[in-house]
């Protein structure tokens, strides 16, 4: 799936030039922990976050003491910067990860796990149209169909054959596969962690009613 089958179709935005306590109060009305900042001409210039107002004046804590010798100068001014300014601009994160309508959900999924992010503005010809959330990616898995495999135990036999070889490099000489009557009997003498994987792999195949272990030490219990 791409980005563009799971993008929210509107998508809130602020200006930066709205105040923080603006920003704040969308996100509380619209349930969401982030907003993409955009100018006049609908160009992306920011973002704000849950993240960005952690340190706010407004919620007492203290600023960073001038005396403090392990902060420089101008770290401790964007500080206090962060923590008073009134303006969306002045506070927003301007180095922002975005993502284009037609890239695969496994980018976005990697980007987000690397960078420790929620969301992701969608741009089109350097234009925001839209955000990717990881509610969106959730979205995507608890609506996800079985891949589609041809009718009969020889077929489903071989659909698993295929995955244990090319997602996860388990070759025959490791796991055995047979199916019969649309029980998946898998045999061989793989690693715990491999066996596992198998079973999930031959539990994912559209058509399989069951899966039946018959490792050294499974005891033909049926997964």
């Amino acid at each position: 799936m791409k980005v563009k089958d799971v993008m929210a179709t509107t998508v809130v935005t602020v200006s930066p030039d709205n105040s923080v306590r603006r920003a704040a109060g969308i996100m509380l009305d619209k349930h969401v922990s982030g907003l993409p900042v955009v100018d006049d001409k609908g160009m992306l210039v920011g973002l704000i976050s849950e993240g960005d107002l952690l340190r706010r004046s407004e919620l007492g804590l203290p600023t960073i003491a001038a005396s403090e010798h392990l902060v420089s100068s101008e770290e401790r001014a964007n500080a206090y910067v962060k923590s008073h300014a009134w303006k969306v601009g002045d506070v927003m994160s301007r180095n922002v990860i975005t993502v284009d309508e037609e890239a695969d959900l496994s980018h976005v999924a990697t980007l987000m796990a690397e960078n420790g992010v929620k969301r992701l503005p969608v741009i089109r010809n350097g234009k925001l149209v839209s955000i990717v959330s990881r509610a969106d990616l959730l979205h995507a898995i608890a609506t996800a169909r079985f891949d589609d495999t041809a009718a009969g135990d020889e077929a489903i036999r071989r659909s698993i054959v295929t995955r244990l070889n090319e997602d996860i490099g388990l070759k025959s000489a490791n796991v055995t596969v047979t199916v019969v009557d649309g029980l998946a009997h898998l045999w061989g003498t793989a690693s715990a962690a491999s066996r596992k994987a198998a079973c999930v792999v031959a539990e994912g195949v559209r058509g399989v009613k069951g899966v039946i272990e018959h490792f050294p030490d499974a005891g033909g219990r049926s997964a």
